[in-house]
């Protein structure tokens, strides 16, 4: 599916539906009438922490949670109401920590915003002229630990802002503001955006971000100056039976990058017929990345352990310049990639944030004009109930079944 055949059926869609170790703190205990892993707790859990927004679908049985405090983040989801299993990544510990991290607060996220280059020479994590390791890493606070604008919100859709001055690795001080409409997606538009049919012998529950950047400053930003990317980063729950699917177009080189973190292991990451499979239980961690000649549109995972099918669909362009996030100057800054895999496992001090598992996509380099804008679309699908459904669902949209998939690591 190209990038704009994707826009412009979402886009109609929506339209239509909307008329280092530390020592650990203390783990907070929530009053709740719902279990842990249920997306009532993780409801019960958040209202503690800020005035968060839940959109719903027509039946009320799809639900998200956003929160204008915790950097309009998607934290989580359901298929089946407040009783229905939780699918966001929620780091519960970070939210009792006694003071910020200086780091990077890790309060999780299903669908998380970051802004890139994380590294190179056009970095924002970095401050100019500081070596590029963990105790200068610090992460912009407009997406770590700043409160945003809730513009406006219905039981649909939400729209949250925030503006930021950044300074990169360069010296260029990037004035910018960040705008992020999140919409909740009904079941008849998720048929139709990717051309899928399903009963009611499946649950779903999905939603769309729009995210758009603007140069609010009075200089472009150039290849000289550098400038920023827009960067969703969507935390799931691993299990030992969880694989991510990673489909990729026909092309010289390698597939992929997957020595971020050390050389992904073999037995963690196969290929098969244009589709890259990668081991997502929480338990080693790696990272991969796609650039966007090699990146279809789409990704997703499969968790045979609790069947919830999960696909993400998202913009790319392989004529556009994407920056290169390593923690490294010698590298070209104007090569990276369009999508990335991430999963979690223990650190070489046997600490460990998770476990999760994270689906990435990034956008182009934006560079803007004084007041012109960037806008970058993610959405994230959820399927769970009769296996045949949803592998029918798996077969039309990734390109492959849920036996190939879950044969890939036996």
């Amino acid at each position: 599916m190209s990038i704009l055949k994707y826009s412009s059926i979402i886009l109609a869609a929506l339209c239509l539906s909307a008329c280092q170790e530390k020592k650990a703190p203390k783990q907070e205990v929530v009053e709740s009438p719902y279990k842990k892993g249920t997306f009532g707790y993780d409801l019960d859990f958040l209202k503690r922490k800020d005035s968060v927004v839940v959109l719903n679908s027509k039946d009320g049985s799809g639900q998200i949670i956003i929160s204008p405090k915790y950097q309009a983040k998607v934290f989580t989801s359901t298929a089946d109401g407040v009783n229905g299993k939780s699918f966001g990544w929620i780091n519960y510990k970070t939210f009792s920590q006694e003071k910020l991290d200086e780091h990077m607060n890790a309060y999780g996220g299903e669908d998380r915003l970051w802004l890139g280059p994380e590294g190179g020479k056009f970095s924002l994590f970095f401050k100019p002229g500081t070596k590029m390791e963990f105790a200068n890493w610090h992460t912009p606070a407009a997406v770590d630990n700043e409160a945003w604008k809730l513009v406006s919100n219905t039981d649909k859709k939400a729209s949250l802002s925030k503006s930021a001055k950044l300074l990169n690795y360069a010296g260029t001080t990037l004035s910018l503001l960040i705008n992020r409409d999140i919409q909740i997606i009904e079941p008849a538009d998720v048929k139709k955006i990717l051309g899928i049919d399903m009963d009611s012998k499946v649950k779903s529950v999905a939603f769309h971000t729009t995210t758009t950047l603007t140069n609010t400053g009075d200089k472009a930003w150039e290849k000289q100056s550098g400038a920023p990317c827009i960067w969703n980063l969507d935390m799931f729950t691993p299990s030992p039976q969880a694989v991510t699917i990673v489909p990729y177009n026909d092309g010289t080189g390698k597939v992929a990058t997957t020595d971020y973190f050390g050389e992904i292991p073999k037995d963690r990451i196969k290929y098969n017929n244009g589709i890259l499979l990668f081991k997502a239980d929480g338990k080693s961690r790696g990272k991969l990345g796609m650039q966007a000649a090699r990146a279809k549109n789409m990704a997703g995972n499969y968790d045979a352990e609790n069947n919830v099918l999960t696909i993400t669909l998202f913009d790319t362009n392989p004529k556009a310049i994407y920056l290169n996030q390593e923690w490294r100057t010698d590298r070209d800054p104007f090569v990276g990639d369009a999508v990335n895999a991430y999963n979690d496992g223990p650190l070489a001090d046997k600490t460990q944030m998770g476990p999760f598992y994270e689906i990435e996509s990034v956008s182009p380099a934006a560079f803007l004009k004084p007041n012109e804008k960037l806008t970058h679309n993610h959405s994230v699908f959820h399927f769970t109930g009769d296996k045949q459904e949803l592998n029918n669902i798996v077969l039309k949209t990734l390109g492959i079944s849920l036996q190939d998939i879950q044969a890939a690591f036996k």
